[in-house]
């Protein structure tokens, strides 16, 4: 369902001040299906999953749990 991290400037601020991660996705892909691979994927808690279609495609915005770390997924992924 995820293909890959979506990177932009507003995407980073998001990372260090809400604790969000944002990712471009397939277009068939529901909410619970986003929230259910990011938990298994990452071992995460998902606490809330915001879709929108751009021009790039589909993308889900993805808040993590206080006690989880968007900056060390993001880290990971590649992303920083």
């Amino acid at each position: 369902m995820i293909r890959h991290p979506y990177v932009t400037e507003k995407a980073s601020l998001g990372i260090d001040a809400g604790n969000k991660l944002q990712f471009i996705i397939d277009m068939r892909s529901t909410k619970d299906q986003i929230r259910k691979e990011i938990e298994e994927k990452y071992g995460v808690t998902v606490i809330d999953v915001k879709t929108m279609i751009t021009k790039k495609g589909k993308k889900a915005i993805v808040t993590l749990s206080p006690d989880d770390s968007a900056e060390e997924i993001a880290t990971r992924l590649g992303v920083f």
